[in-house]
């Protein structure tokens, strides 16, 4: 439960804040370009949409989309006090924003801002970040079907000094971040990315399966199937609508890109225009957990994702809307696991957070774990398998757990971040 003086600075905040989103034509975005090939900004910073065709062995069907190009390596990074042992987080407001403002990370800003292409304020703590050498082995991969090859720089800083706090900052102690966690939309992704990526390992993990098996089954899978990337134009589309209003799937399948015009008041700049990804339904992921040699253990599957250099390990089930899922597997676990009478019982977590506001407009996740006993679940397809807690932190070092999965992991261990 939230304390009653973090409700104050919470309510506080959302009356500081002011947001005005306005949903516009794509041809009528200030500073942007929009064509037949791509999106791209005048100063040919920030990012950039273009088209995708994709070609797999892995997937049914091969398929074209729109997504997000954006070269540069952003940076998420909390500042953590080592003397109160307090993680400090901003109240952000993003134009995507579900419920306006959120909980962001210490600095959340790309390479554009933080340079200030944008000719605005500078990103405040941005240069206790800015000294790291070798920075770029903080890299964890973005959302592998919405950003191609995109990747963040998520870096935690103990400082032992007393740092001026600036407007918009709170100092939020191990416990309230796991409060937090539990509210719905409130502690935003970027956040979550952080905080996944310094969890430490615990002192007793007996996995039922070896390193040296779990990177043989990977061998296995990466050999057998295969995914390709091809960046085309938007006029190559084959399933979408594209016209000067925005881009969209002509069966209403998949998410869309519109346009927006932003007025806000306590940003680094407080008016811009930019395309931005809407989604089209709740989306969901969720983990089996279950006990074996008396170690936490989690169902993973492989998968390719079109946005991704490598295959990774994700959750049990992801899928980006809840309300047409199909597990095209033996594997059909949704209801069974999750959502049936039964299955209540045996739910840990259950909240909906937000995709991040600066690039999705309006999506959500339901994220879910479900934890049963292991003979419920002893006969698995192939491409799932069992992972103990220190090696799915060890994965997430070795940068192989997707995002949905180390954000749904965290969520469920933040008792163990350094």
């Amino acid at each position: 439960m939230i304390s009653q003086k973090i409700t104050k600075w919470l309510t506080k905040q959302g009356k500081k804040h002011l947001l005005k989103v306005k949903i516009i034509n794509l041809s009528k975005l200030n500073n942007w370009k929009f064509n037949k090939i791509k999106i791209y900004h005048q100063s040919k910073k920030f990012f950039q949409i273009v088209g995708i065709k994709v070609i797999s062995n892995f997937y049914k069907n091969n398929w074209d989309q729109p997504i997000i190009i954006q070269n540069e390596v952003g940076i998420l990074g909390i500042i953590k006090n080592i003397k109160t042992k307090k993680y400090l987080l901003q109240a952000k407001v993003e134009p995507g924003n579900i419920n306006k403002l959120q909980l962001a990370p210490t600095v959340q800003a790309t390479k554009s801002n933080f340079s200030r292409v944008h000719g605005g304020n500078k990103v405040p703590y941005i240069e206790y970040f800015l000294r790291i050498k070798k920075i770029s082995r903080y890299n964890q991969s973005e959302q592998g079907f919405r950003y191609f090859h995109k990747f963040n720089s998520n870096i935690l800083i103990k400082n032992i000094k007393n740092l001026k706090k600036e407007p918009d900052f709170y100092w939020f102690s191990k416990k309230e971040i796991k409060d937090l966690i539990c509210e719905k939309n409130i502690i935003n992704m970027d956040t979550l990315s952080v905080l996944s990526s310094v969890l430490k390992k615990i002192k007793k993990d007996n996995p039922i399966n070896t390193k040296k098996k779990i990177n043989n089954w990977l061998k296995i899978f990466d050999k057998k199937f295969y995914i390709k990337a091809k960046v085309i134009n938007f006029d190559k589309l084959k399933d979408w609508s594209v016209n000067s209003k925005n881009i969209t799937h002509k069966k209403k399948k998949h998410f869309s890109v519109i346009g927006v015009n932003v007025e806000t008041n306590r940003r680094e700049v407080n008016n811009w225009f930019q395309p931005i990804l809407k989604g089209k339904n709740m989306a969901f992921a969720g983990f089996i957990k279950t006990k074996i040699n008396n170690t936490d253990h989690y169902l993973c599957r492989y998968i390719l994702k079109p946005g991704l250099k490598k295959s990774v390990i994700g959750c049990t089930i992801n899928t980006s809307d809840i309300s047409t899922y199909f597990e095209n597997t033996s594997f059909n676990s949704i209801e069974k696991f999750f959502f049936s009478k039964e299955a209540k019982k045996n739910i840990v977590y259950d909240n909906i957070l937000s995709d991040e506001g600066g690039r999705f407009y309006k999506c959500q996740i339901r994220y879910m774990i479900s934890a049963i006993t292991y003979e419920k679940v002893k006969k698995i397809p192939k491409n799932y398998i069992w992972v103990s807690y220190n090696q799915i932190v060890e994965m997430i070092k070795n940068k192989r757990l997707d995002i949905e999965s180390r954000l749904l992991f965290a969520c469920n261990n933040i008792n163990f971040i350094e």
